[in-house]
């Protein structure tokens, strides 16, 4: 009966990291993209712990994937590294082994069907459970099939599955997605790719549209946010929001983590 209320207990701890960090904190959320074993194979621990200490709410962790079709060409660049490096899913898996007994942020594994399906689908989620990892972001799972096949294996491992909208995005598809969605709503702030062009971030307009559908999730923008502008400007709006490109692109010539992750975050968070 003891071992079984620590089962139940761990399981709670488990589930509520995502909502946790939103209890807690409320508003101005940072998640920080990183890709998995850039910018070398064993420096996927390294930079979470120093997203970790240096002010991150949560880590999105990149599984690097040849094709990546939303990311854009320093996310995608990060991603082909890492794949030179060695990195696969069931390397991530040992490197993520022990994590839990020095990162503590809610992670959420961010990536592609193909790589997760040739790994097996609920053999990728029972590990993922097994270290520790508390979501999934997976732009290419179409919703039916998440609705029919794929969620209630998701489910089954106590993860949690985030679904992305953008401004063409009908409210009544929103609201759809929002009500598959846990841990939180990833609003992409233009249909484009990540880190692309001049896209202000995010529409006030979309963004207040959001926010007065009062959705089940709170809302996370993504796409376009790179310093502390444009992070300020949406989390005015919004409950936070998500940087990667930026990050990435101050780990390119680095020579201390830790030391590129604080001065990138300190500049993000003031």
């Amino acid at each position: 009966m003891f071992v079984k209320l620590l089962i139940i207990e761990y399981l709670l701890q488990k589930m509520s990291r995502l909502k946790d960090i939103f209890l807690t904190k409320r508003k101005s959320i940072l998640n920080i993209y990183c890709t998995a074993g850039y910018p070398h194979l064993e420096s996927t621990l390294e930079v979470m712990k120093a997203l970790q200490d240096n002010g991150a709410d949560i880590i999105e962790l990149g599984m690097p994937y040849s094709d990546p079709l939303a990311d854009g060409p320093v996310i995608q660049h990060s991603s082909s590294l890492a794949l030179a490096n060695g990195m696969t899913i069931k390397k991530l898996f040992e490197q993520l082994k022990s994590f839990r007994s020095e990162v503590s942020l809610p992670v959420v594994l961010m990536g592609y069907m193909n790589p997760v399906l040739q790994y097996g689908f609920e053999k990728f989620c029972a590990d993922a459970a097994a270290v520790g990892i508390d979501g999934l972001i997976l732009p290419d799972l179409p919703e039916y099939e998440f609705e029919t096949e794929y969620g209630p294996i998701i489910k089954k491992y106590n993860l949690d599955f985030v679904f992305l909208v953008t401004p063409e995005t009908s409210e009544e598809r929103v609201r759809k997605l929002d009500n598959l969605s846990t841990g939180f709503l990833y609003a992409v702030s233009s249909s484009s790719t990540t880190g692309g062009g001049n896209s202000k971030a995010a529409s006030e307009e979309y963004l207040l549209k959001l926010k007065g559908m009062e959705l089940k999730n709170p809302v996370l923008v993504g796409f376009g946010i790179k310093d502390k502008a444009s992070f300020d400007a949406v989390c005015r709006i919004a409950d936070g929001a998500i940087i990667g490109t930026a990050f990435i692109k101050s780990l390119e010539n680095s020579t201390d983590v830790n030391a590129s992750t604080k001065t990138f975050l300190s500049s993000v968070l003031g």
